[in-house]
C-alpha cells in the first residue's frame, strides 16, 4: 500500500507539469516494457495472446475512464479526501456481486454496507458549504471499478494475474490518448484544468526518468498486492488494503500540509470499520465451510480479478 500511495502522490505532484493522459500513458508503457518479456520468460500459464481480450478490452475501457476522473480530481480536492470517496469501491462491488452474481450478503454484512455508504456520504458532504462537484469524480471512478471488478470474476480463474495486469493496463493507456482529444473537444480548458489539456510539454523528454519511475512504482504495486493475495487468504491480506488512507493523509500532510476536514477523517473511519468487519465475515464464513480459502487472485487490487465466491455469510452461523 506504501507504493500506491506514493504514486498517488507522485501523481499529484507530476499533475502541475503534465497532462493526466500522458500520466496514464508513460505507466501504460512502462508495464507493456517490463511484463512483455516477463510473461514470455516465465510461460504458461501467463501468456499474451488470450481469446478473452474482448472482456480485457473492457476493463481496460473502465479503468482508463475511472482512474483519469480520480486523478483529474486531485488538483482541487486533498489526497485524503480523494482517497476515501474512492474507498467505496469494494463496497460498491458487494453490492453489485450480491445484485448481478447472486451472492447471498446475509444481514451482518447488509449492516456493514449500510455504515460504508454513510461514511462516503460523511466524506462527501453533499449538503455542506464548501461540496464541490469535482467530488463525484472519485465516486465515479469507484462505480467503473465496481462493474470492472465484477467482470474480472468472470476471466479470474481462467488468466493469471501478469496476463491480466498487462491486457488492463496496455490497453487502457491506448484508450486513454482518444479519450483525453474527445474530452478537450468538449471541455474548455482553463488554468484550473490545465491538467486536462492535450499536448505534450516538451520539458517531458528531459524528465523520462521521473515519468518512468512512476511507471514502476505502479507496476510494482500492482505486481506485490496480486502476489500476497495468491500466496495468502484474501480475507487476511484484505484489510492491509485500508492502510493507505491513514498513509494517504500523513504523506498528504508532510508534502503539502494538508490536513483532512472532521468529516473526511469521520467518513474515513467509518469506511474503515465497515471494511474491515465485511472482510472478518468473509474469513469467518471461509474458516466454517469446507470449500479451499480464496487465495487466487485479488480483492481490491487494481488490475486483478476477484477471488472465487465467498462462502455466504449464512454457512458460517
Amino acid at each position: 500500500m506504501l507504493l500506491f500511495v506514493g504514486q498517488d502522490a507522485m501523481m499529484k505532484t507530476l499533475l502541475t507539469l503534465y497532462p493526466v493522459w500522458l500520466l496514464i500513458f508513460v505507466r501504460s508503457i512502462v508495464t507493456l516494457l517490463v511484463m512483455t518479456p516477463l510473461i514470455l520468460i516465465l510461460g504458461a500459464p501467463h501468456r499474451l495472446l488470450t481469446p478473452l481480450w474482448p472482456l480485457h478490452l473492457l476493463r481496460a475501457f473502465l479503468f482508463a475512464t475511472g482512474f483519469s476522473m480520480f486523478y483529474a480530481a486531485f488538483p482541487f480536492m486533498g489526497l485524503a479526501e480523494v482517497s476515501t470517496i474512492f474507498f467505496s469501491a469494494p463496497l460498491i462491488t458487494a453490492l453489485f456481486a450480491s445484485v448481478f452474481l447472486r451472492e447471498t450478503i446475509g444481514p451482518h454484512r447488509c449492516a456493514a454496507l449500510v455504515v460504508g455508504f454513510i461514511g462516503v456520504l460523511i466524506a462527501m458532504n453533499p449538503a455542506g458549504e464548501n461540496f464541490s462537484w469535482v467530488a463525484i469524480l472519485p465516486l465515479l471512478c469507484a462505480v467503473t471499478y465496481a462493474i470492472s471488478q465484477i467482470i474480472a470474476r468472470q476471466i479470474g480463474d481462467r488468466e493469471s494475474t501478469l496476463t491480466v495486469g498487462l491486457y488492463t493496463l496496455t490497453f487502457a493507456g491506448l484508450l486513454i490518448l482518444p479519450m483525453g482529444w474527445l474530452v478537450n473537444q468538449v471541455i474548455e480548458i482553463t488554468p484550473a484544468t490545465h491538467h486536462l489539456r492535450w499536448e505534450l510539454p516538451p520539458e517531458a523528454f528531459g524528465d523520462l526518468p521521473r515519468l518512468a519511475l512512476l511507471g514502476v512504482i505502479g507496476m510494482a504495486a500492482y505486481s506485490l498486492v496480486s502476489r500476497a493475495y495468491q500466496i495468502a487468504n484474501a480475507s487476511l491480506v484484505a484489510p492491509f488494503d485500508y492502510t493507505y488512507l491513514p498513509f494517504a493523509a500523513i504523506l498528504a500532510y508532510v508534502l503539502w500540509d494538508e490536513v483532512p476536514a472532521l468529516n473526511v477523517l469521520a467518513g474515513m473511519t467509518l469506511i474503515i470499520a465497515s471494511g474491515l468487519y465485511l472482510g472478518w465475515r468473509e474469513l469467518r464464513a471461509a474458516r466454517h465451510s469446507d470449500e479451499v480459502p480464496v487465495t487466487a487472485e485479488a480483492i481490491f487490487a487494481p488490475g486483478s480479478p476477484l477471488p472465487p465466491q465467498i462462502p455466504e455469510e449464512e454457512s458460517a452461523k
